[in-house]
């Protein structure tokens, strides 16, 4: 969420400044620089939990209106009836676990992440085409030097805490404790994850899934925005500031010793030329 659209989600809700620090954390008087224009790039954890407060007031409001809201990434049928969705009954967000998870219709398109459903909307063909191509070059790298590291593409169950309260479904990922995989998903944090940003799972991605995949022993984390068309890199495992890259570069790949390398240009190109897009 960029400031102004919090600057708006501000005016919507008739938050103070005072109240915003309030229910973030974050000091008044940042506050009042941020939403005043004289901080012109506050620093990222302090969006976070502006952007947090935003987030659980959009979720409420949701929860206000007693239906499913469809699109929507933060609230997942917590009001529809036990019996379409085969779950013990209504329950809070929050009190989700993967036996509702595992309950729900096949065509179902959600994750679980601490409790918690998340809508997930069908992904665009160049979404699916950026993940496809990333997928591709990371095979043939792991193929070539023939290593025990496994690339899997979405959709595919990713327990990523070993417990029954969070389900996800990265686009790309990277396991190379073989151990971790079972013929129903995967089991444990993934090495490598990528994803591609849309409208729908934006804040999902750089918030939600961000904090998620650090807290469970992801190392390396990507976001790739096709509307920017750049590529943020995290090493999460040296907590490093993430790494900016164009569509025009060739990222290397951190846990790889940067010996893999994703040609973004040639996923540009390939979406450009062969299929028009891009």
């Amino acid at each position: 969420m960029t400031v102004d659209e919090m600057k708006e989600k501000k005016r919507q809700l008739g938050y103070s400044s005072e109240k915003l620090a309030e229910l973030s954390g974050v000091p008044l008087g940042t506050v009042q620089k941020i939403f005043g224009g004289f901080t012109k790039a506050p620093r990222y954890k302090t969006l976070q939990s502006l952007e947090k407060v935003f987030a659980e007031a959009e979720q409420k409001e949701d929860l206000s209106t007693g239906a499913y809201v469809p699109g929507k990434q933060n609230v997942m049928m917590v009001h529809e009836p036990a019996a379409a969705y085969h779950t013990d009954g209504r329950k809070d967000q929050g009190g989700y676990t993967t036996k509702d998870y595992f309950a729900l219709p096949e065509d179902a398109r959600t994750e679980l992440i601490d409790g918690v459903f998340y809508d997930m909307v069908s992904p665009s063909v160049i979404h699916q085409l950026i993940a496809g191509q990333i997928f591709v070059q990371l095979n043939v790298f792991l193929r070539k030097k023939k290593a025990s590291c496994v690339p899997c593409i979405a959709p595919v169950d990713v327990q990523l805490d070993c417990d029954d309260r969070t389900m996800v479904q990265p686009d790309v990922l990277v396991v190379c404790d073989r151990e971790k995989i079972r013929k129903s998903g995967i089991f444990g944090a993934p090495d490598f994850v990528a994803e591609i940003l849309s409208k729908a799972t934006r804040r999902k991605d750089m918030v939600v899934k961000l904090a998620k995949y650090a807290q469970a022993g992801v190392r390396e984390y990507w976001l790739i925005d096709p509307d920017k068309q750049n590529v943020l890199v995290y090493d999460l495992k040296n907590m490093e500031f993430p790494s900016i890259y164009g569509f025009d570069a060739k990222i290397p790949v951190t846990i790889f010793g940067g010996e893999c390398k994703i040609n973004m240009r040639d996923i540009q190109e390939y979406m450009e030329n062969v299929c028009g897009l891009g």
